[in-house]
């Protein structure tokens, strides 16, 4: 089942990657260069013979593309390291592996990466540790997925969220609790259209059909019922409610705080993100309650090819990788 999930989530991906490759104007630069200084700290850098990989150089350093071969290392000192960059561009450079595996960590907690006899990294150049073999696995595969003539960062969604729950979520927990509380009294489940306006009249009896069986489940979950609200500035919770979702957020841990927050971000909605994290939603029915509204104008307007169908290829590739990375890193 695990497999067959990370299969469709990598095809997805791919079929999303190679539509949107040419219209973005986003530039992902690295260096693989090892030993040096003055090194830029979103390099990308592993162990490699300098005549495999010969420099490219383009004019403008900014948006430079370009790999340097480093002085050899031993294999057991080697090892590829994630850029500080990683996922915010296009292609990056030749694959430079042939096999990917996976085997358990030195200290027998938790799986690592290999591409070829290197142990795959994170930006601050710590062992991309993973807590199961399932989640190691699926990251395995993101690799395995990548094209000889090129590498597409943006095709990992699994391995960034990896490298997030490693490095970033330890470090800024409170701030991360801190944000995703600001946006709860203006959830998208807790923000209904006007009653008495026949723009609107529609889309709200859609809202109530489908929206209302989450806020009964949070009312029975946490003992306090949400408010509902039609102000676009939202509503005020009730604290008990505040509460008692903050302390369940402060109970999680870093893998599965890196999937809430990025749930919560593509669906504009911490309730929808703690009903998946729950098991009380699957990926089609979130995509279903974050869409209702835009997928009703649609169907009254038609489809803008281009944007609506883009739009819900990037939300569909956003919530299934952060549900599929929460289920493979739960230990069971």
């Amino acid at each position: 089942m695990a497999s067959s999930m990370v299969r469709k989530t990598l095809q997805t991906l791919n079929a999303f990657a190679l539509r949107t490759v040419t219209s973005t104007s986003r530039h992902f630069s690295f260096a693989a260069e090892a030993g040096t200084t003055g090194q830029d700290p979103s390099s990308f850098t592993f162990s490699s013979d300098a005549s495999e990989h010969p420099k490219l150089a383009a004019t403008n350093r900014d948006e430079n593309i370009y790999i340097q071969g480093p002085q050899k290392k031993s294999p057991a000192s080697s090892s590829v390291t994630m850029p500080m960059s990683f996922m915010t561009g296009s292609i990056v450079g030749k694959r430079f592996y042939k096999n990917v595996t996976t085997r358990e960590a030195e200290d027998g907690n938790g799986w690592n990466v290999m591409l070829d006899y290197r142990t795959l990294k994170t930006p601050s150049k710590r062992n991309l540790k993973c807590p199961t073999l399932a989640l190691a696995k699926a990251i395995a595969a993101e690799w395995e997925f990548q094209q000889t003539e090129g590498i597409r960062p943006f095709t990992m969604p699994l391995m960034k969220l990896a490298c997030t729950a490693l490095e970033r979520v330890p470090v800024t927990r409170p701030k991360i609790i801190e944000h995703l509380m600001k946006k709860f009294h203006q959830d998208l489940i807790f923000c209904h259209a006007p009653r008495d306006n026949d723009l609107t009249k529609d889309v709200r009896g859609l809202q109530v059909e489908k929206f209302g069986p989450i806020t009964k489940w949070m009312e029975s979950e946490f003992s306090f019922k949400p408010v509902v609200y039609t102000s676009f500035f939202g509503g005020k919770q009730e604290q008990g409610l505040v509460n008692a979702i903050e302390n369940l957020l402060k109970k999680m841990d870093n893998c599965e705080l890196a999937a809430i927050d990025a749930i919560a971000a593509a669906a504009h909605s911490l309730v929808i993100a703690i009903v998946m994290f729950r098991g009380r939603l699957d990926i089609e029915q979130a995509i279903e309650l974050i869409r209702l509204e835009e997928d009703f104008q649609v169907d009254r307007w038609g489809l803008v090819e281009g944007g609506h169908d883009v739009d819900i290829a990037d939300l569909r590739v956003q919530i299934s990788s952060a549900a599929v990375f929460l289920g493979l890193s739960r230990k069971h």
